[in-house]
């Protein structure tokens, strides 16, 4: 849980910067375009979702922690107008766990005697140190991690013949995708064999359907 912050943003950034980078770079190779076209729309999905990845994450995860200072904000007003109804309301949280009623209510006043906006979030509304928002580690983590992820299908077109470029991308991208889900599975405590499959099972899809429609549009053409 120390590593969600910057892990979930993590894995979602390479984890799209391969398969979006890889199936742009399919799906323009099976329409049979010339190498250099290949790579102009590979680099140019690097860019273009590298900063897409980074707003995105900036947006959605300020408005997270926008709404979390906000529930501060009317948590540390109630604090304030009514504290007897609030250590009461924490001792119901405590009692609702099977906490007994008299050490429920020594315990709710102690915590907040202590810090009482400090427990009343955590108990209360869930926010704590570790999970809070961080918008601009989140959006610096995305945007780097999907950078990183992107440039390794663009390496099988820059170093490999532009024949090998659908099923060397292809590839690369199906075997960096099972080592990220091996390396975000061990990071977060997951079962490693379960997230290698899903990832690289829908990134082959994602593949196959870009592949599809540049093989069908680079017949028309």
């Amino acid at each position: 849980m120390a590593r969600i912050g910057w892990l979930r943003a993590a894995v979602l950034g390479a984890n799209d910067g391969i398969v979006s980078t890889a199936s742009l770079i399919v799906g323009v190779a099976a329409a049979h375009a010339a190498k250099g076209e290949v790579l102009l729309a590979g680099a140019a999905g690097l860019v273009a979702g590298a900063m897409s990845m980074a707003a995105g994450e900036y947006v959605s995860v300020s408005s997270q922690s926008d709404t979390e200072k906000a529930d501060l904000a009317r948590e540390t007003a109630e604090l304030a107008a009514n504290p007897v109804a609030e250590t009461q309301e924490l001792t119901n949280i405590y009692i609702s766990r099977g906490v007994t009623p008299a050490l429920a209510k020594q315990v709710a006043v102690q915590l907040m005697a202590k810090d009482a906006i400090g427990v009343h979030a955590r108990e209360e509304l869930g926010i704590s140190e570790v999970t809070t928002a961080r918008p601009i580690q989140a959006a610096l983590t995305s945007a780097g991690t999907f950078s990183v992820g992107a440039f390794l299908p663009l390496a099988v077109v820059i170093f490999a013949p532009v024949s090998w470029a659908l099923v060397g991308t292809a590839c690369a991208a199906l075997l960096s995708l099972a080592f990220l889900g091996a390396v975000g599975a061990r990071a977060g405590g997951a079962g490693v064999l379960r997230a290698v499959v899903r990832v690289t099972f829908w990134g082959a899809i994602a593949m196959a359907v870009t592949a599809g429609i540049g093989r069908l549009f680079g017949a028309v053409v």
